[in-house]
Protein backbone atom coordinates (compact mmCIF):
# COMPACT_ATOMS: atom_id res chain seq x y z
CA UNK A 1 0.00 0.00 0.00
CA UNK A 2 1.47 3.80 -0.54
CA UNK A 3 2.55 5.67 2.10
CA UNK A 4 1.23 9.05 2.72
CA UNK A 5 3.00 11.09 0.23
CA UNK A 6 2.01 8.15 -2.27
CA UNK A 7 -1.23 8.74 -2.09
CA UNK A 8 -0.86 12.78 -2.15
CA UNK A 9 0.92 12.07 -5.32
CA UNK A 10 -1.61 9.48 -6.62
CA UNK A 11 -4.33 12.16 -5.90
CA UNK A 12 -2.75 14.91 -7.41
CA UNK A 13 -2.69 13.26 -10.81
CA UNK A 14 -6.21 12.34 -10.74
CA UNK A 15 -8.86 13.94 -13.65
CA UNK A 16 -12.64 14.05 -12.67
CA UNK A 17 -15.25 13.42 -15.41
CA UNK A 18 -17.71 16.32 -15.02
CA UNK A 19 -20.92 14.65 -17.12
CA UNK A 20 -23.48 12.19 -15.87
CA UNK A 21 -23.24 8.96 -17.68
CA UNK A 22 -26.51 7.88 -19.12
CA UNK A 23 -27.71 5.64 -22.06
CA UNK A 24 -23.72 4.75 -22.49
CA UNK A 25 -22.30 8.07 -22.91
CA UNK A 26 -21.06 10.90 -20.70
CA UNK A 27 -23.70 13.95 -21.31
CA UNK A 28 -24.08 17.01 -19.87
CA UNK A 29 -27.36 18.08 -17.63
CA UNK A 30 -29.83 18.94 -19.15
CA UNK A 31 -30.10 22.24 -18.11
CA UNK A 32 -26.03 22.54 -18.22
CA UNK A 33 -25.90 23.28 -14.56
CA UNK A 34 -23.04 21.87 -12.47
CA UNK A 35 -21.58 21.70 -8.64
CA UNK A 36 -18.87 21.49 -6.77
CA UNK A 37 -17.92 18.19 -5.70
CA UNK A 38 -16.05 18.77 -2.51
CA UNK A 39 -13.60 16.75 -0.55
CA UNK A 40 -15.19 16.86 2.98
CA UNK A 41 -11.39 16.14 4.65
CA UNK A 42 -10.35 18.97 3.15
CA UNK A 43 -12.83 21.46 1.75
CA UNK A 44 -11.00 21.35 -1.53
CA UNK A 45 -13.12 21.20 -4.48
CA UNK A 46 -12.44 18.17 -6.91
CA UNK A 47 -14.21 18.70 -9.49
CA UNK A 48 -17.70 20.77 -10.94
CA UNK A 49 -20.11 17.77 -11.73
CA UNK A 50 -23.44 17.21 -14.14
CA UNK A 51 -26.43 18.78 -11.96
CA UNK A 52 -28.97 16.17 -12.64
CA UNK A 53 -32.81 16.92 -12.07
CA UNK A 54 -35.86 15.19 -13.05
CA UNK A 55 -35.34 15.67 -17.11
CA UNK A 56 -31.98 13.68 -16.47
CA UNK A 57 -33.43 11.04 -14.66
CA UNK A 58 -36.36 11.13 -17.33
CA UNK A 59 -33.59 10.03 -19.71
CA UNK A 60 -31.49 7.48 -17.42
CA UNK A 61 -34.97 5.39 -16.92
CA UNK A 62 -36.18 5.56 -20.37
CA UNK A 63 -32.60 4.35 -21.64
CA UNK A 64 -32.57 1.82 -19.22
CA UNK A 65 -36.14 0.17 -19.91
CA UNK A 66 -35.12 0.20 -23.20
CA UNK A 67 -32.10 -1.85 -21.94
CA UNK A 68 -34.00 -3.84 -20.06
CA UNK A 69 -36.76 -4.34 -22.76
CA UNK A 70 -34.40 -5.27 -25.61
CA UNK A 71 -33.15 -8.04 -23.25
CA UNK A 72 -29.24 -7.45 -23.68
CA UNK A 73 -29.04 -8.23 -19.92
CA UNK A 74 -32.57 -9.52 -18.72
CA UNK A 75 -32.63 -12.16 -21.51
CA UNK A 76 -29.00 -13.19 -21.17
CA UNK A 77 -28.80 -16.50 -19.36
CA UNK A 78 -27.84 -16.46 -15.66
CA UNK A 79 -24.10 -18.15 -16.38
CA UNK A 80 -23.93 -15.09 -18.82
CA UNK A 81 -24.72 -12.89 -16.08
CA UNK A 82 -22.28 -14.34 -13.79
CA UNK A 83 -19.37 -13.99 -15.51
CA UNK A 84 -19.83 -10.58 -16.43
CA UNK A 85 -20.44 -9.56 -12.83
CA UNK A 86 -17.15 -11.82 -11.62
CA UNK A 87 -15.13 -9.98 -14.54
CA UNK A 88 -16.49 -6.65 -12.83
CA UNK A 89 -15.42 -8.28 -9.63
CA UNK A 90 -11.68 -8.44 -11.04
CA UNK A 91 -11.59 -4.60 -12.22
CA UNK A 92 -12.34 -3.69 -8.91
CA UNK A 93 -9.87 -5.31 -7.43
CA UNK A 94 -7.40 -4.75 -10.26
CA UNK A 95 -7.95 -0.96 -9.80
CA UNK A 96 -8.59 -1.26 -6.11
CA UNK A 97 -6.10 1.80 -4.84
CA UNK A 98 -7.68 3.91 -7.31
CA UNK A 99 -11.31 3.29 -6.38
CA UNK A 100 -10.18 3.50 -2.37
CA UNK A 101 -8.31 6.87 -3.31
CA UNK A 102 -11.48 7.98 -5.01
CA UNK A 103 -13.71 6.59 -2.22
CA UNK A 104 -12.00 8.85 0.23
CA UNK A 105 -11.29 11.90 -1.67
CA UNK A 106 -15.14 11.85 -2.40
CA UNK A 107 -16.24 10.69 1.59
CA UNK A 108 -13.31 11.92 3.29
CA UNK A 109 -12.50 8.66 5.11
CA UNK A 110 -9.46 7.32 5.56
CA UNK A 111 -7.83 5.53 2.29
CA UNK A 112 -6.76 2.92 4.35
CA UNK A 113 -10.44 2.28 5.30
CA UNK A 114 -11.42 2.06 1.87
CA UNK A 115 -8.83 0.29 0.08
CA UNK A 116 -8.98 -2.99 2.96
CA UNK A 117 -13.15 -2.66 3.70
CA UNK A 118 -15.18 -0.94 1.08
CA UNK A 119 -13.57 -1.45 -2.56
CA UNK A 120 -12.67 -4.69 -1.55
CA UNK A 121 -16.40 -5.59 -0.57
CA UNK A 122 -17.47 -4.35 -3.31
CA UNK A 123 -15.57 -7.13 -5.46
CA UNK A 124 -17.04 -9.59 -3.04
CA UNK A 125 -18.90 -12.50 -4.13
Amino acid sequence: MLDHQGWKARAAGLRFRHQAFIDGRFTDAVSGKTFDSINPATGAVLAQVAECDAADVDRAVTAARRAFDDGRWSRKPPAERKAVLLKLADLIRENLQELALLDSLDMGKLVRDAATIDAPGSAHF
